[in-house]
C-alpha cells in the first residue's frame, strides 16, 4: 500500500532536515568545546569520575616530613629556617636508614655563608632539590625563567628537578608535569625506579584521596627519629619535604604551596604540595595516570552523539524518549568512567552529552513545527470535507490515511433541493440574500452529513455529494449513511420555518423538498485533478447510480431512493421496494428501495 500523501510528505522533509541538524548542532557543540565554560565544565567532570572508586598503587611510593604548624612551634622560629638546621635532619633520616631525601623547597637565595656550607656539607646522591620555572611577562612578550638551587649545593653532589605545577584555567591542578627533568622524574632516577611506559605524553593525574592520604609525619618529628618514631620507621623509605600548612578552599593557593585539585570539589581542601608530588610520583612509579585523546577524537564524539539523537527521537511518546535519553547519558557518563577506570584513557563526557540533549532538543523543536505544519495542512486539506473530530483523528495519525488513490467499498449520497426554482426567482433581484438562503439551507444538511461520520465531496448548487468509509475506514458506512439520510429528511421542517423568514414580503413560495440518492459500490477515491489544483473525490459507477437514484426521487414520488447493495448493508433498517429502474448505460433494470415508512 502506498504511504500517505501526507505523511510521505513530511517524511520527506524531515529526513532531509535530519543531516542539517545533526551537522549543525556537532558544529556548535566542537565549536563550544573550545571555550573556557566547555573546558572547566570538562574539567569538572573529570574531577567527579576520577575520584570515583579510584585505582591506588599497592603502598605510597613516599613518606612525606611535613613543615607545619607544630614543627614552628616547636623550633621557635619563623621560616625561613637556619640550613644548618635541614643539615641536622638530613643526617638523622640518613640514620634512620632513607633510600632519597627530596625537598620541594627552592634553596635558590644565598642565606649566612656558614649556614649555606653546613647545608652543602648534608649534600649528597641521595638529595633532590626543587628547582622552579615561571612564566615572566614583559613588554615586548614572556620568558620562561628557571630558578635553580645554589651552584654549592648542586656541585657537593645534589641533583635537582623542576618542581613546578602547571594548572587549568579554573586553577585546579590536573595534568601531570612534562618536564624531562621534573622534580619526581628525578627522584625516580636516583632511586633507580623505572617509570611507567605510559607516563610520557599528555596525561592527567590520578589523585588517590583528599589532603592526608599520605604517610605524613610533622619535620621535628623527623628530627629525632628514634624518640618520635615506631622503630625502622623510615628504612629504606623515599621521603619528601615540604610545606603542609593548614588551608582550606576558599583560601588562596599560592602562598602556602597548596593546590585546588579533582578532590577539592568533594572535601573542599586543598592538598599540600608535597602531597601532589607524592602523587605524581606514584603516577610515574605505576602507570596510573590517565591518558587524553586527540581533539579530533573528541569531534568524533561529538558527532556520533549528535546522530545518536536522531534513533532517541524516533518513538513517539515523550515519556520513552526521556527514559531513552536519561539511559544514553547515563550511558555515555558510565562508559567514560569506565574507560578511565580500566583504560587509563579520559574521554570527557560533557561535549558529547551536550550533542546529544541539545539534538534531541533541536529535533523535537522541529518536530514539533512539523507537526503544527501538518496539522495545518491536513485542516486545509479536510476542513472542508470532513467533521472537526475527524480531522483531528487524521491530523493525529496521517497513517490513517491513503489520498494517492486507491478501490474500496463506499456508501455515496446524493442530494437535490426540489422546489428552489421559485425561489431563485423570488429573490432574483437580491443575489446577496439568495446565496445566505442556500447556506441556510446547506449548512445544517451538511453538519448532519459531518455528524454521522460522512465526507462532504462537493456542493453543486443545491446539490451535496457525500461518501462514507474515506478517507477513514467506517465499517458501518452503509448505515452512517442511511441514518444521516433519515435525519436530513427530518431537518427540513425546520429549514422551511428558517427560510420562510428569508423570503421577501409577498413572495409565495411553495414548501422545498429533498430528494436523496443512496448508493453502494467499488470506487476510486483519492486526490483528484492537476497539478495545480486537486480535490479529494471518488469516481466509479456506483456513483453514477448513485446519482441516478437521487434523479428517479421525484418521478417514483419518494424523498429517498435506495440501491439494492446499500439495502443488504443495513439489515438492522425497515426498507420496501419501490421499483425496478432502467439506468442508462446498463442492460439490466436496477431495483430500488425506500424506508419501510417513507410515503
Amino acid at each position: 500500500m502506498a504511504k500517505p500523501w501526507i505523511t510521505e510528505n513530511f517524511a520527506t522533509r524531515h529526513r532531509l532536515s535530519a543531516a542539517m541538524l545533526v551537522a549543525g548542532v556537532a558544529l556548535l557543540i566542537g565549536l563550544l568545546s573550545l571555550t573556557t565554560v566547555m573546558r572547566d565544565l570538562e574539567g569538572r567532570s573529570f574531577d567527579y569520575l576520577s575520584t570515583i572508586d579510584p585505582v591506588l598503587p599497592d603502598q605510597p611510593g613516599v613518606t612525606l616530613i611535613a613543615i607545619d604548624e607544630p614543627s614552628m612551634a616547636a623550633i621557635g622560629q619563623q621560616w625561613p629556617w637556619p640550613r644548618s638546621q635541614h643539615a641536622e635532619l638530613i643526617r638523622q633520616l640518613r640514620n634512620a636508614g632513607t633510600r632519597a631525601i627530596a625537598f620541594d623547597v627552592v634553596f635558590a637565595e644565598p642565606t649566612d655563608p656558614e649556614q649555606d656550607q653546613a647545608l652543602a656539607d648534608a649534600m649528597g646522591p641521595d638529595i633532590i632539590l626543587a628547582a622552579d620555572e615561571s612564566l615572566i611577562e614583559r613588554p615586548y612578550g614572556s620568558t620562561l625563567v628557571r630558578t635553580e638551587p645554589l651552584a654549592k649545593f648542586v656541585e657537593a653532589g645534589a641533583r635537582s628537578g623542576v618542581a613546578s605545577l602547571s594548572m587549568d584555567g579554573d586553577g585546579v591542578l590536573r595534568n601531570m608535569p612534562r618536564y624531562p627533568d621534573g622534580f619526581m622524574a628525578t627522584v625516580l632516577e636516583t632511586t633507580g625506579t623505572k617509570a611507567a611506559p605510559n607516563s610520557k605524553g599528555l596525561r592527567r593525574i590520578q589523585h588517590f584521596g583528599p589532603a592526608g592520604s599520605y604517610p605524613t609525619i610533622s619535620y621535628y618529628q623527623a628530627l629525632d627519629p628514634a624518640g618520635s618514631l615506631p622503630p625502622d620507621y623510615l628504612k629504606d623509605q623515599i621521603v619528601v619535604i615540604g610545606f603542609a600548612l593548614q588551608a582550606n578552599a576558599d583560601v588562596a593557593a599560592g602562598g602556602i604551596d597548596a593546590f585546588e585539585t579533582a578532590y577539592t570539589l568533594r572535601s573542599r581542601q586543598l592538598i599540600p604540595g608535597i602531597e601532589v608530588q607524592a602523587t605524581i610520583f606514584d603516577n610515574l612509579r605505576t602507570g596510573l595516570s590517565i591518558g587524553t585523546p586527540p581533539g579530533r577524537f573528541s569531534l568524533l564524539l561529538v558527532a556520533l552523539a549528535a546522530a545518536l539523537a536522531l534513533l532517541l527521537s524516533r518513538p513517539k511518546s515523550p515519556a520513552k524518549k526521556a527514559l531513552l535519553l536519561a539511559a544514553a547519558l547515563l550511558a555515555i557518563v558510565g562508559g567514560c568512567w569506565l574507560m578511565l577506570q580500566y583504560g587509563r584513557f579520559w574521554i570527557g563526557p560533557v561535549a558529547p552529552s551536550a550533542a546529544l540533549v541539545l539534538g534531541v532538543v533541536a529535533i523535537a523543536t522541529r518536530d514539533f513545527a512539523g507537526e503544527q505544519r501538518r496539522r495545518r495542512e491536513v485542516q486545509n486539506a479536510f476542513g472542508q470535507y470532513l467533521a472537526p473530530e475527524m480531522v483531528q483523528k487524521i491530523a493525529d495519525d496521517p497513517s490513517l490515511l491513503n489520498l494517492g488513490g486507491e478501490s474500496r467499498e463506499l456508501t455515496i449520497l446524493f442530494s437535490d433541493i426540489r422546489g428552489f426554482t421559485s425561489i431563485s426567482e423570488a429573490m432574483q433581484d437580491d443575489p446577496q440574500g439568495l446565496t445566505r438562503m442556500i447556506n441556510a439551507i446547506l449548512t445544517p444538511l451538511s453538519n448532519i452529513i459531518l455528524q454521522h461520520g460522512g465526507t462532504i465531496d462537493k456542493y453543486m448548487g443545491d446539490c451535496v455529494m457525500a461518501f462514507w468509509n474515506a478517507p477513514l475506514d467506517d465499517p458501518d458506512h452503509a448505515l452512517h449513511a442511511l441514518e444521516a439520510a433519515r435525519e436530513m429528511l427530518a431537518a427540513m421542517e425546520q429549514i422551511n420555518r428558517d427560510i420562510q423568514t428569508m423570503l421577501p414580503a409577498g413572495a409565495n413560495v411553495p414548501v422545498i423538498r429533498m430528494g436523496i440518492g443512496i448508493n453502494t459500490g467499488t470506487c476510486v477515491v483519492g486526490n483528484m485533478g492537476s497539478d495545480r489544483r486537486f480535490d479529494y473525490s471518488v469516481l466509479g459507477d456506483a456513483v453514477n447510480l448513485a446519482s441516478r437514484l437521487e434523479g428517479q426521487c421525484k418521478e417514483q414520488a419518494v424523498d429517498i431512493l435506495v440501491g439494492r447493495n446499500t439495502v443488504a448493508a443495513a439489515p438492522s433498517l425497515l426498507f420496501r421496494k419501490v421499483a425496478d429502474i432502467q439506468v442508462k448505460g446498463r442492460s439490466a433494470t436496477e431495483p430500488t428501495y425506500t424506508f419501510s415508512d417513507e410515503r
